[in-house]
């Protein structure tokens, strides 16, 4: 693999964090095999008709990951419970007894998430608390607390914690679906993380520098992957860049795509692959700058650039290591704008929605 940014300036608070990912997730894989197998089995006994996620942020992309994990993977609907519906709507639903509602916090402190968490405990819920923070609010309030490991995290722009997150969502549910592919495929974590975090994306600053608009597509796995992505070129490089998938983004948006505008493309390493590919032709052909990872160069026809990435892996952590190699590409890329990435503008590290 190529090697990563070396500028001296790139080793800000988040590059620096997003660089200790692979190790943590090591050590959370290793520290949380009993819990998750525990947690595994209670949830698979409870066999609830659905699941709910209830996050913020960051936090409810990697919900979003969740939704695709426990849908493709182990056969449950999940929804996504807005925590206004509890916390500011006062909404109660019998239907909520015996449903695990996966709550996803790195800080574990936000009000409405807590507040949402106990209103839908109430219900009846299993509160499965995701967090870094294990003696945080949310997890005293959780029945199962699942520590994502991370360690502490200061640069204002989530990553590592985010990069947790995901592996240890991975984990339960191949432990709650006795995956046997998804469990192997673990064990691999360290060297595709530590391969993705060391793969350099550099080409893709250059096309963006000076862009004031873009999309990110992705599907299956790398939609939630593009929904993070667009977020952070926000946050930490001012630029305003929309998630969409892949299927979706010719139902309205690909009308704003012309000549030279910029798209970055996630690709999926499953069945969605061939609808990407067929995708990238047709922004190609209308002269976009297509970015694109996750593929061949013989895959992305319609790819102006084609960043380096593993396409021999499990597609679940195929797409993890997209978002660890793409917050290098952020970094640099918020550093080449002119920005600060561990301190964007009124952006605090703990929200207080109510």
């Amino acid at each position: 693999m190529n090697q990563p940014l070396a500028a001296p300036s790139a080793r800000t608070r988040m590059a620096i964090e997003a660089a200790e990912a692979p190790a943590r997730c090591i050590e959370q894989l290793r520290t949380n095999a009993d819990v998750m197998r525990a947690a595994g089995r209670t949830l698979r006994d409870a066999a609830a008709p659905f699941a709910a996620t209830l996050a913020r942020g960051s936090s409810d992309h990697a919900a979003s990951f969740a939704k695709f994990l426990l849908e493709r993977h182990a056969g449950i609907p999940t929804l996504s419970h807005s925590p206004s519906i509890g916390s500011l709507y006062r909404a109660t639903s019998p239907h909520f007894r015996g449903v695990p509602l996966i709550a996803i916090s790195q800080s574990g402190r936000s009000p409405d998430l807590l507040a949402a968490a106990d209103d839908a405990r109430r219900q009846g819920a299993i509160v499965v608390a995701l967090v870094n923070d294990t003696a945080s609010p949310l997890a005293e309030r959780a029945q199962i607390v699942l520590p994502v490991h991370a360690g502490p995290e200061t640069s204002v722009a989530a990553t590592k914690s985010f990069i947790c997150t995901l592996v240890a969502l991975t984990h339960l549910v191949a432990e709650w679906s006795g995956d046997a592919a998804l469990l192997d495929a673990l064990t691999t974590v360290g060297d595709v993380l530590g391969d993705a975090a060391r793969a350099d994306w550099s080409a893709g600053v250059a096309p963006l520098v000076d862009a004031s608009e873009m999309l990110v597509i992705g599907r299956g796995p790398t939609l939630p992957i593009a929904g993070e992505a667009a977020l952070k070129l926000k946050e930490t490089c001012g630029l305003h860049a929309e998630a969409f998938s892949s299927a979706e983004v010719a139902h309205g948006p690909m009308t704003l795509v012309g000549h030279s505008d910029p798209v970055l493309a996630l690709a999926p390493g499953d069945e969605a692959l061939s609808g990407m590919a067929e995708r990238l032709a047709d922004f190609g052909a209308r002269g976009a700058c297509v970015i694109a990872a996750g593929m061949q160069q013989c895959d992305a026809a319609g790819a102006e650039i084609v960043l380096s990435t593993r396409t021999d892996v499990h597609p679940v952590l195929a797409a993890i290591a997209q978002i660890q190699s793409f917050y290098g590409l952020a970094n640099a890329l918020s550093l080449a704008r002119g920005h600060d990435p561990d301190h964007p503008p009124h952006l605090n590290k703990v929200t207080s929605t109510l």
